[in-house]
């Protein structure tokens, strides 16, 4: 008997990719029947606590206002256009080498108000049509069919994801694309950053604060239900396509402990077992013991519906995660705050997030020691101001550094035996930020001509990355 080989690469059926979200990305928000989404009222602010506002609590006044403003700047209402420019924007792709594209489908462009018994055939059609040239190019799609595209009646006439009719909505609305893609699309994320219940809570859950008594509570019931819903479909999918693969994602948010005291190491843990919790949920198939125990400590009641044990049971296939910064937590910070602070021992980026190349080989060992199922890097790049030389062309060696010294790592972890399928940097074009709908924050390898305003010409250009992520493709990473 002979020892096994350690793998010294990246394996030869990898997916070089690159991610994007429809309502980041594709604009024409009105368009072939598409219905509001929670994303189509995320204004443009230059206020930076209004974004914040935004993104952790929303009241339905606010909502309402948002719908009747025409004034306002709403950058994702029409994005960068890729809903009519998406043949051209493939074809880039594709010329780098990628083999695989990971995008979303806009949920209410398929049930514009959620709650239909029949879907949109006209949003059907698009992706029909969006898939069809995914493949063409010689790229593998990889749907997320919940990524911040919640229809807003969910929200207005329910109370999004804390109402518990939303789990049969979004169980109708996978089986309709599961059975019309069944034939062209493998992999399937069913909800983007599924532990991102406080930083972009609305986005993702749809729960304005008003409507609900107690807001941490109804966020918990609310991903409870989702977590359901996402087993019951993942179920489904089964029957529909045994072949299919069905991943949850996490947003990478496992802190480390800011000194080696007891106390801080403690702390630290049972911080990181909540952002674990949806992991264990979904993949292992219960609710794990510690969950129980911070429920209790913070006074939320969870309403446990007949069967929901029995259908969490439906565990996903891979796991999915964004890796974007680490941060440090002790004590204090996680008794007071419940947070983790930035730590000073790395280099932040423009926007203050920590650059941390080993911390992804870190987190990559420990996901895999704890779930034992492939992992895909479903989003890693950096935010950063291009800004075009007189020539009219970006130099980003600032991204090409932050991209090697991360696969880099992500091929080290491969070494330590993490079975990693997928690399996937967010967005090999310009799109418009998540959280703050900034065009200036930028992460392609693409260049948009349009700012933070919606004016350009919107016009697309090559950077300097383009060409570096092309030789990595092509070498299958062999080359950084």
């Amino acid at each position: 008997m002979t020892t096994k080989r350690v793998p010294d690469g990246f394996p030869s059926e990898f997916l070089w990719g690159g991610a994007v979200a429809a309502n980041q990305c594709e604009g024409a928000w009105r368009e072939d029947g598409k219905g509001w989404c929670v994303a189509d009222i995320n204004l443009f602010r230059d206020d930076v606590s209004l974004q914040k506002k935004y993104n952790e609590e929303i009241t339905s006044a606010y909502i309402q206002a948002a719908i009747a403003d025409n004034q306002g700047i709403y950058p994702k209402r029409n994005a960068i256009d890729f809903y009519h420019t998406y043949r051209d924007d493939l074809k880039l792709l594709s010329n780098a080498g990628m083999n695989a594209f990971r995008t979303s489908i806009n949920w209410a462009r398929i049930y514009p108000n959620g709650d239909e018994a029949a879907p949109n055939e006209a949003g059907l059609q698009f992706y029909d049509r969006l898939i069809d040239e995914i493949i063409a190019n010689g790229m593998e799609p990889v749907i997320t069919l919940s990524h911040y595209e919640m229809p807003l009646h969910l929200t207005t006439a329910y109370s999004g994801w804390y109402s518990r009719e939303l789990v049969d909505f979004f169980v109708r609305y996978c089986a309709t694309v599961f059975s019309r893609y069944q034939h062209k699309v493998k992999r399937w994320i069913l909800v983007n950053q599924i532990n991102l219940i406080t930083h972009e809570s609305f986005n993702h859950l749809g729960i304005a604060e008003d409507k609900v008594a107690n807001l941490l509570e109804a966020k918990y019931q609310g991903v409870h239900n989702e977590m359901v819903a996402c087993a019951k479909a993942t179920a489904l999918a089964r029957r529909i396509n045994p072949a299919f693969r069905i991943g949850m994602m996490f947003a990478d948010g496992i802190s480390y402990p800011a000194t080696c005291k007891p106390q801080d190491v403690l702390a630290t843990v049972r911080r990181n077992q909540m952002e674990y919790f949806f992991g264990d949920v979904l993949l292992r198939g219960k609710y794990p013991g510690y969950a129980f125990r911070y429920f209790e400590e913070n006074a939320i009641e969870l309403r446990f519906y007949p069967g929901d044990e029995e259908a969490l049971r439906a565990t996903a296939d891979f796991m999915a995660i964004s890796y974007y910064y680490t941060r440090i937590s002790d004590s204090d910070s996680v008794k007071k705050h419940k947070t983790s602070y930035p730590n000073p021992n790395i280099k932040a980026s423009d926007w203050g997030w920590g650059i941390d190349p080993m911390g992804l080989r870190t987190k990559l060992n420990l996901y895999w020691d704890r779930y034992q199922v492939p992992i895909m890097i479903a989003e890693n790049g950096i935010g950063a101001f291009d800004q075009p030389d007189e020539n009219g062309e970006i130099h980003d060696d600032y991204r090409i550094d932050y991209l090697r010294s991360h696969l880099a790592q992500a091929k080290e972890a491969i070494r330590d035996g993490v079975e990693l399928i997928g690399y996937f940097p967010w967005g090999p074009i310009d799109i418009v930020s998540c959280s703050s709908s900034e065009m200036s924050k930028r992460y392609g390898f693409i260049y948009v001509d349009l700012d933070d305003y919606g004016n350009g010409s919107g016009a697309r250009s090559l950077k300097k990355s383009y060409d570096w992520y092309k030789r990595v493709i092509a070498s299958n990473g062999e080359d950084l």
